[in-house]
């Protein structure tokens, strides 16, 4: 990646960056998805090549982790593979204080789920805009969905109290697809008063594959902020 003084691109530098500093020698690493993680997965990358950490292995959570842990150098490795998965990187939509998320976003949240939930340490990389009061308040909560089930889920959402829209690709004629081959539904709920219920909620309507919910996972979580210009990372 090229060298830029844009402050949010180096704002999201320095949190991948201070989440790379914390993968040590030997770790398996769950390695996320977006924008600030791709960061974290280069810097963990050049830690690797100039020999500060070795023998790292990395469970990447979509197309694009596993192509840019590929142009970074970090070995993958599979979850038939290994017993254990020491730390996970990954960004999140929304962070509320309790550290539960909405993720998504990136319609990866199902394979996040799997590698994040597994993690001893899960450690969240976003900047201050992600950070709310109460989860779903900016952002819509993303539901993977097997296709033939969609009208059904949809339904069963509504009654729920959400509004749910099918996810439509960008540069692409029709909807977006995950890389387990299903669809998303973007859902508007007007209050999400308990995150772990829903989460279990949604889970259990049939056809339904998981939600962007995640509660009780998030361990740490570095926010980076832009203050007088300069790029800030405190830790919640």
């Amino acid at each position: 990646m090229s060298e830029t003084s844009d402050p949010v691109t180096l704002m999201k530098q320095e949190v991948g960056k201070a989440a790379a500093q914390r993968v040590k020698s030997g770790a398996i690493v769950g390695l996320g998805t977006g924008s600030t993680t791709a960061y974290a997965i280069q810097y963990i990358g050049e830690r690797l090549k100039s020999g500060e950490i070795t023998d790292i292995k990395g469970i990447p959570t979509s197309f694009q982790a596993t192509v840019l842990a590929k142009q970074y150098g970090i070995p993958l490795t599979t979850l038939d593979e290994v017993d254990r998965i020491d730390v996970a990187i990954d960004g999140a939509d929304e962070v509320d204080p309790h550290k539960n998320l909405i993720k998504g976003g990136g319609a990866a949240h199902t394979r996040e789920k799997i590698v994040d939930s597994l993690a001893e340490e899960f450690i969240v990389v976003v900047d201050s805009s992600k950070i709310v009061d109460k989860l779903g308040s900016t952002f819509l909560l993303p539901v993977e969905v097997l296709p033939l089930a969609m009208t059904p889920v949809m339904r069963a959402i509504e009654k729920l109290g959400g509004k749910p829209q099918l996810r439509m690709g960008v540069k692409k004629a029709g909807p977006v697809i995950t890389d387990q081959g299903n669809m998303v539904i973007d859902v508007k709920f007007d209050s999400i008063d308990n995150p772990a219920e829903l989460e279990k909620t949604l889970n259990n309507i049939p056809g339904v594959l998981e939600n962007g919910l995640f509660v009780g996972v998030t361990d740490v979580v570095l926010v980076g902020e832009v203050i007088d210009g300069k790029p800030v990372v405190r830790e919640i």
